[in-house]
């Protein structure tokens, strides 16, 4: 099983540095705008030189050009994954995926966020169509651009992985143990719920990044992830 994926939640280095002092073992972090705005490509290389994977959370949504030219910049950083958002289009996706040519970085794309629920869809984007059909249209249009998978929520993950295959990635945030608050997201699981359904990554945030024991709360959830328990 893939390791578990910490969204690295923080709004700067110093937090970041506390944080990763609890590890003794390489990570597969998340790196988001919150972060990577305050902090810049130096706390990426910083995490990078710990040996800690990254996958830098930036969804890009631009014109295909300018997407290019911003993914050929990320390439240089050594992260492990990247993100767009197929609502860009087949075009912008493709283009993205010609600016990471020189990188070996997993592309993927967010198709609906997790803390949409299918009313909001309708109004605010004017989609009416279900929001699992929604997911599946956005997860087939990354395929065809090459890509190598989405974000999506667990509630799609099995269907994704029916019509793009096995291999087609599916990262999943909105995870939480069965005792904490699903605070800001509406479509949310386990990790054990994630296994079942066919996620291949999963992120975790706050279970982990406000434990009281966020080392110990890692081994239980990758535990759980991987079916020990």
């Amino acid at each position: 099983m893939n390791k578990p994926i910490i969204a690295l939640d923080f709004a700067s280095k110093q937090q970041v540095e506390e944080f990763l002092a609890q590890f003794s073992e390489p990570l597969f972090v998340k790196v988001g705008m919150e972060l990577y705005f305050q902090e810049g490509p130096e706390l990426v290389r910083y995490i990078k030189s710990l040996g800690h994977e990254i996958f830098l959370d930036l969804k890009l949504h631009d014109i295909p050009n300018t997407v290019e030219s911003a993914m050929r910049g990320l390439s240089k950083l050594g992260v492990d994954m990247v993100n767009v958002h197929a609502a860009g289009g087949l075009e912008m996706m493709k283009a993205a995926k010609r600016g990471l040519a020189d990188s070996d970085a997993k592309l993927i794309a967010v198709t609906q966020l997790t803390s949409t629920s299918e009313e909001e869809m309708h109004e605010d984007q004017l989609v009416y169509v279900s929001l699992e059909e929604s997911v599946l249209h956005y997860a087939k249009r990354a395929m065809h651009a090459g890509l190598d998978g989405v974000v999506c929520s667990v509630l799609e993950a099995e269907a994704i992985g029916d019509a793009c295959g096995q291999e087609f990635l599916r990262v999943t945030p909105g995870i939480r143990p069965a005792a904490v608050s699903a605070d800001d997201q509406k479509r949310v699981a386990t990790p054990a719920q994630a296994r079942e359904k066919g996620s291949s990554h999963i992120v975790v945030g706050r279970a982990i990044t406000k434990a009281d024991n966020p080392s110990e709360s890692y081994a239980q959830i990758a535990a759980e992830w991987s079916g020990e328990f």
